[in-house]
């Protein structure tokens, strides 16, 4: 676990799980010690123990594919809740609540804004923290271009929609986009190359 971020009213940890390397990572209110873990991904024993010292309230996921979900039987036993989109519902064995577009998740005194940004699969979901230039893009948006939408379900004129849509034009460029593997990119970076991921078409 490290700390990977933090402004005046936001922690961010984030922790590399599984055989795929997956990002999960806890956002927690610095006023109020509240938190939330974004993909409940794989090694539950490393996530209960972030969960129980960070104080974290409940589970979001960014979307439904195998290697985001591995953990959520075990967080769900010890009594965290589980949100997901009714789109990607279907994917997990067990959930407990469903994340709508534009719908904010309160964390303490910290508002997480849900958007919808299907593509990868039909109801992949990002979290744009209000207040700080933050993005969780899950497998949306990576460096260097829009997350695989070869697997069912997925869909590339519809994950560049998305991309287009919710996060280019809608966010600053200084936006520090958190993906759901690999590095960290920002809005600004990736923006002028958007006419080179239509053309190649992936």
């Amino acid at each position: 676990m490290t700390l990977h971020w933090q402004d005046t009213q936001a922690e961010i940890h984030k922790v590399v799980v599984g055989p795929m390397d997956n990002n999960v990572y806890v956002v927690r209110c610095r006023q109020t010690g509240e938190a939330v873990l974004i993909d409940a991904a794989n090694e539950h024993e490393r996530l209960l123990e972030l969960c129980g010292a960070l104080g974290v309230r409940t589970v979001l996921e960014t979307h439904g594919h195998w290697d985001h979900i591995q953990a959520i039987p075990a967080v769900r036993d010890a009594g965290y809740e589980v949100g997901v989109t009714a789109e990607d519902a279907a994917m997990l064995d067990s959930y407990d609540y469903l994340l709508t577009d534009e719908e904010a998740i309160q964390v303490g005194r910290l508002r997480l804004h849900c958007l919808h940004t299907p593509g990868h699969t039909p109801g992949s979901m990002s979290f744009r923290l209000e207040g700080s230039p933050i993005l969780f893009s899950g497998d949306t948006l990576f460096p260097g271009g829009p997350g695989a939408t070869k697997f069912e379900g997925g869909n590339f004129a519809t994950i560049i929609n998305s991309i287009q849509q919710r996060m280019f034009s809608a966010l600053d460029a200084n936006t520090i986009v958190l993906p759901g593997h690999g590095l960290q990119t920002t809005i600004g970076k990736e923006t002028p190359h958007l006419q080179e991921w239509i053309d190649r078409g992936w």
